[in-house]
């Protein structure tokens, strides 16, 4: 028997909400470990969540173009500076809102802070909420 989450703390879930946050664990394990993302998927069973699986490997085969966006969209923050969450749910967001464009930015944010709220520090979600503005509007300029 599973025991429910303290009032106050239950959230919805839903098949992408889950994949987000394997994604996240599987970035901030190989960060921690400081192993490949390969390696890390390779280590989980093939029955992953598809998207999970495509965040990842896309984080993996994009990652100096989605640092640089976080850098420069972070507005003094270093990326080493950041809390290892924060790095890894930074690139799931902008990872999905360079390439997953079917995915409105509206969904692909309030995920992100979401996990951040849950995972990270007090002062998270609203960071990760404003870098992922920033660069949804450079990389989305003609969506709301």
């Amino acid at each position: 028997m599973s025991v429910p989450e303290p009032l106050g703390t239950q959230r919805r879930s839903d098949d992408r909400t889950d994949a987000r946050e394997q994604a996240l664990i599987a970035l901030y394990e190989a960060e921690q470990r400081g192993v490949s993302l390969v390696d890390v998927m390779q280590d989980r069973p093939k029955s992953t969540e598809d998207l999970a699986r495509l965040i990842v490997v896309g984080v993996s085969e994009d990652a100096m173009a989605i640092d640089s966006l976080i850098t420069t969209n972070s507005k003094g923050w270093a990326l080493d500076r950041m809390p290892a969450l924060d790095r890894a749910i930074l690139r799931m967001g902008v990872f999905e809102l360079l390439h997953r464009l079917d995915t409105p930015i509206a969904v692909i944010i309030d995920e992100a802070v979401e996990l951040a709220k849950r995972f990270s520090t007090d002062d998270s979600g609203r960071f990760v909420n404003g870098v992922l503005a920033a660069v949804a509007r450079a990389a989305r300029p003609t969506e709301k």
